[in-house]
């Protein structure tokens, strides 16, 4: 049946769906006002355990670095621990464009099918690996995994969430990760005098990727996208559970709204590629502006250092004198989980530039005393070991400042630059997203 059809049957014209476009919209969106119930907390907590995959293996390889030893045939050089890592960011970066390419095609969820089975394969290909190549491989396989659900949660959980929910349903997303930071880097710890312990830790990743497949099925497509596919039917019966106090006529408004959306946005791209949406994304000034803003705050959060941090945490409190570096990476991982909640909590109400704004000079401050108290720890500079076997103040320092960047970093920009997928109209929503999310996952 056409559109137009479909409209009919619930009483929708397109003379309708125009007015929705040119008068008063807020009458058409009272049903944001309403009560909503667990059915939508329960989706967006559901997607949420796509943000595991990115968390769990950013702190994981921090742990596995420390206790692999020969246990791929021979001890790792640098420049093969500096590969190890890379590769799920290359990968992660690959599988985002890929997922953000298809997302409007396939619709939100067939990425995040796609990226539960990449991980788990990529994590038994890791388990198991006796060669440098084979864990290559296994990593590069993860960051497929990791990139598509990244890029695809936050765009799904952006369009199916209340107005009023919005922010700190994205932050579930981010509780995910920090959460799953938390948990890679006990189990780190638990491991850590287990024969081939770092096998576990990174077979254990494939945990969050199986839960997430066998949940999904109970996770809608959002009615955006339902509409833009044509499924009214589907769409209003997904607001209907989502909105659980609303009329059938609050429903019925919400629908011509949507589709007034979709229309819009079918006008502006009609059957364009997406190489003609990117272009739309540099060229039209009100997308450029979303996108700048997105790529910034990704670029930025990126360029901060957090994730080298996370990546290389057991290393660098090995090198400045903890005897349990594993133990210690354990305590900023807990410390941005908590700043995590913090902002999923006020994020709605205080508002995300201001967060930006009054944590912005902390960060930096932070960052400055940690790298002056690095220098007078007493280094071999040759062996890169520690000359003294007592933890010096300096090293005390520089732990109680990077947990001062994790707090400031945690509230803020850790997790606001993850919400840009709330910038884009939903006609670029998945291009531009990718784009974002891009900024993040270079290697």
């Amino acid at each position: 049946m056409s559109p137009q059809g479909r409209l009919a049957d619930y009483g929708l014209t397109q003379i309708e769906v125009a007015k929705a476009t040119i008068h008063d919209a807020v009458d058409l969106d009272e049903i944001e006002h309403t009560d909503t119930g667990w059915y939508i907390w329960l989706i967006a907590l559901t997607a949420s355990i796509g943000g595991m995959l990115f968390g769990y293996d950013t702190g994981i390889i921090s742990a596995v670095l420390v206790y692999l030893e020969d246990g791929l045939g021979h001890l790792l050089s640098a420049s093969e621990k500096e590969m190890i890592t890379s590769l799920c960011s290359a990968g992660a970066f690959v599988g985002s464009i890929i997922a953000g390419l298809t997302a409007d095609r396939y619709g939100r969820k067939a990425p995040m099918y796609i990226g539960c089975a990449l991980f788990t394969v990529g994590a038994i290909l890791q388990a198991t690996a006796y060669s440098v190549p084979q864990m290559a491989v296994g990593r590069f396989i993860v960051g497929f995994g990791v990139g598509s659900a990244a890029m695809i949660v936050p765009a799904y959980i952006a369009e199916i969430a209340p107005t009023k929910h919005r922010g700190r349903m994205i932050g579930l997303n981010n509780v995910s990760m920090t959460g799953r930071r938390v948990i890679s880097y006990g189990l780190g710890a638990a491991f850590s005098s287990v024969p081939n312990g770092w096998r576990y830790m990174v077979g254990l990743g494939g945990v969050p990727s199986i839960l997430l497949a066998v949940l999904l099925p109970l996770c809608p497509e959002s009615p955006r996208q339902l509409v833009y596919h044509d499924k009214y039917e589907e769409a209003q019966a997904v607001l209907h559970r989502i909105f659980m106090t609303a009329t059938p006529e609050q429903v019925q408004d919400k629908t011509i709204l949507i589709e007034a959306g979709v229309r819009e946005s079918r006008a502006s791209t009609g059957n364009q590629t997406r190489w003609s949406i990117l272009n739309q994304l540099h060229t039209n000034s009100a997308y450029f502006r979303a996108l700048v803003c997105a790529c910034g705050l990704m670029t930025i959060s990126q360029m901060s250092g957090f994730n080298v941090l996370m990546y290389y945490s057991g290393m660098l409190f090995a090198l400045v004198g903890f005897s349990n570096p594993v133990a210690v990476g354990l305590v900023v991982s807990g410390t941005i989980l908590g700043m995590t909640l913090v902002n999923m909590l006020v994020v709605d109400s205080f508002g995300r530039r201001r967060l930006l704004i009054t944590t912005a000079w902390g960060m930096s401050a932070s960052l400055v005393a940690v790298a002056v108290s690095f220098a007078y720890i007493p280094v071999d500079l040759e062996t890169l070991e520690v000359t003294t076997k007592s933890i010096t103040t300096p090293a005390i320092i520089v732990l109680v400042f990077i947990i001062f960047f994790v707090l400031f970093y945690g509230v803020s920009i850790g997790n606001t630059a993850w919400m840009s997928a709330d910038f884009f109209p939903m006609e670029v929503r998945a291009v531009g997203t990718m784009l974002g999310d891009d900024h993040t996952l270079l290697p």
